[in-house]
């Protein structure tokens, strides 16, 4: 862990003053408190990525192969002939700026190159210097530079400095989106070795046992166990869940998170809660996998190759158990893999298994946006059941949260889901305050913990990097007294409870399907007398 400042002084070091001379002069100071460790070499061996080794980011020796700048070339030349986006966006930036001052890390930090445009410079100008017959010749004055240690260094120290979620391509006239600059950015240090641990490891988790923290599927069931037993003490309604179910309607996967770490543990319980309701009342078959037990991807921030093999388990396992389709918990990256890559990165053949275009066996409703994908988010089929009357909710119960929601960069920015979260929380909550108009819906503001960046030993770059969201949040609780902000990522629910209690003490953090499970009212329960943390309902304190 680094030595964390308090607040007001980390407020006080932000300087937006522009530095003196050409931004290649910069010197790179790799500081502690924002960087990630570098990778575990098991883990990288584990899923057989290149040049396994022990390395330190602050050592001048970074133990690189001998011939890493014609591999990093090499890997440059093949990806802008392989990505229409990379060489585009490579060749059409005018560096207007739009969106220099968009960037979260940027607004908490002051460093330049944290400014998209110039964190994507980073790459472009090694673009120019080695692959264009104007940077070769003019050097510098066309923009172009060579492909040093120095440069190298500075990729890896930013391009983990970035959280890939993409609000500064909602600001660019030309539409590039510099998160895709940093995913290639980052496919390339992969094939030196490059890469940190909080990355690394999750990944050699999920392709181990199927999951990010390496639950082994007898330990995850388990844990779902743990979360009926607490559901009975709460409602007198013992789930009984179904794992690895042949023949069930629908396969269920969420993010590790949620089984892992409050508050995401209490997502869970409601997930759990909703399926009880929907098995008794409705006769619905929703099974859980303890294989492919992970909505998320950590891949998507490692190479393209990685994304896919770990994508791939999810619809390996839908397979193997006949499932019509699947229902997916509530993520962040998990959405953005499957709606803007899946097609594309598995092909066509991939997509003719028996799985069939999503349709909700309750309300009758065709989810057609997802009959490529066979996925629908649970807000979306959470939404769709409350449109119909399938649910019986009493907003009451949730009237000690005045909530804010906060649309996680993903679902919001790369699938466009905004109005169904909405509409659940509107209906499980009577007490609902928006944030401002410019820092919600797709200018929504990054946790400054997505793509792996939510580890202990960066924590003044998350700080930083979680300012302008917290400060939005701030505002609601200041003027409506706002004490819960809602989320649909389980990377903002693991970020979110420090990040506010670093700037916004006195907000908690809930996932929007925790509403669903303490406002659920089953047909006969008991009267219940705490939500699912185990705090008194509304009205109940005193008895």
């Amino acid at each position: 862990m680094s030595n964390l400042p308090k607040a007001d002084e980390l407020a006080s070091k932000i300087d937006y003053m522009p530095p003196k001379g050409d931004w290649m002069d910069l010197p790179l100071e790799i500081k502690e408190g924002r960087y990630c460790y570098a990778s575990n070499p098991k883990s990288v061996e584990y899923v057989g990525l290149p040049n396994p080794r022990s390395w330190n980011p602050l050592d001048d020796d970074w133990k690189l192969p001998e011939n890493w700048q014609e591999i990093i070339l090499n890997g440059m030349r093949e990806r802008l002939d392989r990505f229409r986006t990379f060489k585009v966006f490579m060749d059409v930036c005018v560096r207007c700026g739009a969106c220099a001052d968009k960037c979260h890390f940027f607004i908490g930090s002051g460093d330049p190159r944290n400014m998209p445009v110039l964190r994507a410079e980073l790459l472009r100008s090694v673009y120019r210097g080695e692959f264009t017959k104007a940077g070769k010749i003019l050097g510098r004055f066309a923009g172009g530079r060579k492909l040093t240690l120095s440069v190298l260094k500075e990729w890896w120290y930013y391009f983990f400095q970035c959280s890939e979620c993409r609000r500064c391509s909602v600001f660019c006239p030309y539409g590039i989106d510099t998160a895709e600059i940093t995913i290639m950015g980052r496919e390339l240090l992969n094939l030196v070795g490059l890469n940190i641990d909080w990355i690394a490891t999750p990944v050699a988790n999920c392709y181990r046992t199927g999951n990010h923290l390496g639950i082994q599927p007898h330990a995850f069931k388990d844990m779902i166990d743990f979360f009926c037993e607490d559901i009975e003490e709460i409602t007198g309604i013992l789930p009984e869940p179904s794992f690895n179910e042949k023949g069930a309607d629908i396969l269920f996967i969420t993010p590790s998170g949620d089984v892992f770490a409050d508050p995401g543990t209490y997502t869970c319980m409601g997930y759990l809660i909703l399926f009880e309701y929907l098995k008794r009342e409705y006769g619905l078959k929703v099974t859980w996998s303890t294989y492919a037990s992970e909505g998320g991807n950590f891949g998507f921030f490692t190479s393209h190759e990685t994304m896919k093999r770990l994508n791939s388990k999810m619809y390996m396992e839908a397979e193997r158990l006949g499932a019509k389709w699947i229902l997916g918990g509530e993520c962040g990256h998990m959405w953005r893999v499957i709606n803007q890559y899946m097609d594309t990165m598995n092909g066509p053949e991939y997509q003719k298994s028996h799985m069939e275009t999503p349709v909700n066996p309750i309300t009758g409703t065709v989810f057609e946006h997802a009959a490529s994908t066979k996925m629908v988010h649970i807000c979306e089929f959470t939404a769709d059941l409350i449109k119909h009357g399938k649910l019986n909710l009493d907003k009451s119960r949730n009237d000690n949260i005045k909530l804010t929601y906060h649309d996680s960069c993903n679902p919001a920015r790369g699938m466009g889901l905004l109005d169904e979260p909405r509409y659940v929380i509107k209906n499980t909550c009577n007490h609902f305050y928006e944030m401002p108009e410019n820092t919600i819906r797709e200018q929504t503001f990054c946790c400054g913990g997505g793509s792996g960046l939510n580890a202990g030993e960066d924590d003044e770059l998350r700080m930083m990097g979680g300012l302008p969201r917290a400060n939005a949040v701030k505002y609601v609780h200041e003027k409506h007294g706002v004490n819960t902000l809602g989320c649909i990522c389980a990377i903002d629910r693991a970020v979110f409870p420090d990040l506010l209690d670093y700037w916004v003490p006195g907000v908690g953090v809930t996932g929007i399907h925790e509403l669903v499970g303490n406002a659920l009212v089953f047909p006969n329960e008991q009267e219940r007398e705490t939500d699912l943390r185990g705090e008194p309902l509304p009205g109940k304190e005193d008895e």
